[in-house]
């Protein structure tokens, strides 16, 4: 999803760096990562995707989805039950209502036994109809199982990013947690950051660099991490200061994967920060502290808490103390 933003694709390659007096674009991710791109030319086929769509939909809208198919399914056929004439045994001649109901009974194979197929149209109709009901109640079982059973992570993400001095050195530093009891086994995290440059040809172009982090894996992933990119001569912000971060409408793509202890399956997480994110000279609010039985505790009420050093870190990155 996110090659999709490489400098070497189409719709990146050209894409104008915006001028400090010209409005900046939408973000092309939003804050949870997902695309926020229109995108023209293509060709959309709703049911050549039909499953990929319902496992990224929301369980309200599923539902939904699910229980519109439903009744729509029950009111065709319970028309051709209409077209048919009288073959319904046990329902009133002209009534919409038992033909629908019928029709309801026959595809969730209830059968009460009030109502019943009456000659040869309404035998086949039923007949069609239960091979229908049988897909359906497969497919839709499969479908609510593959989307209750699917692992996925809850991971939270700091709402800021800070940029502070530790040991020395100028600093970028975001702070995560697992959301959940469980381990992430084997985690492991890649920063990248969207930047616009210029070539020496003066073609314009978006282009991702990585951020080395001064530790990228974990073997376990259970409480909270804090993580450090050093800016130094090799960092793609070094040079960079809070208002050229904001004009240029950087933009920094976490993500993480690992595999959930209690599936033994990948999962991933990701969010996006952008520039006006970061906080110049702040440090995060300690969450853990020890109970005096000696247990940890963790306070994840403070965990976006930010304070200011007395000398707020401004202007360009380039410092280095010794």
């Amino acid at each position: 999803m996110l090659l999709a933003l490489e400098a070497e694709a189409p719709d990146m390659a050209n894409a104008s760096i915006p001028s400090p007096t010209s409005p900046l674009p939408a973000p092309a991710l939003s804050p949870s990562g997902a695309p926020n791109v229109v995108k023209i030319g293509l060709e959309r086929r709703f049911f050549d995707d039909i499953y990929h769509y319902m496992m990224e939909a929301s369980w309200p809208r599923l539902i939904l989805l699910i229980a519109s198919m439903y009744l729509s399914i029950n009111m065709i056929f319970a028309t051709l039950y209409m077209v048919g004439g009288d073959c319904i045994s046990g329902a009133e001649k002209g009534s919409f209502a038992d033909a629908f109901f019928f029709s309801v009974q026959t595809l969730s194979t209830i059968g009460y036994g009030v109502m019943a197929p009456k000659g040869p149209v309404g035998s086949a109709l039923v007949t069609v109809e239960a091979f229908v009901g049988l897909l359906g109640m497969a497919m839709a079982s499969g479908l609510m199982f593959s989307k209750f059973a699917r692992p996925t992570a809850r991971v939270l993400f700091s709402e800021k990013m800070i940029v502070s001095t530790r040991n020395g050195k100028r600093c970028l530093v975001l702070r995560m947690a697992n959301g959940r009891g469980n381990e992430i086994v084997e985690a492991t995290l890649r920063i990248s950051v969207l930047k616009p440059e210029v070539t020496e040809e003066g073609e314009k172009m978006r282009r991702f660099h990585d951020l080395t982090l001064a530790r990228s894996q974990t073997p376990l992933f259970t409480i909270t991490w804090t993580v450090i990119h050093v800016i130094d001569e090799a960092s793609p912000l070094y040079g960079e200061t809070e208002a050229s971060l904001r004009e240029m409408n950087v933009r920094f793509i976490v993500t993480l994967t690992g595999i959930d202890s209690t599936f033994a399956q990948t999962i991933h997480a990701r969010t996006t920060y952008f520039g006006g994110d970061i906080v110049w000279g702040g440090r995060f609010v300690d969450v853990t502290s020890q109970l005096p039985d000696g247990q940890l505790q963790v306070d994840y009420t403070k965990f976006n808490d930010v304070t200011l050093d007395a000398a707020p870190v401004s202007g360009e990155v380039k410092s280095r103390a010794a």
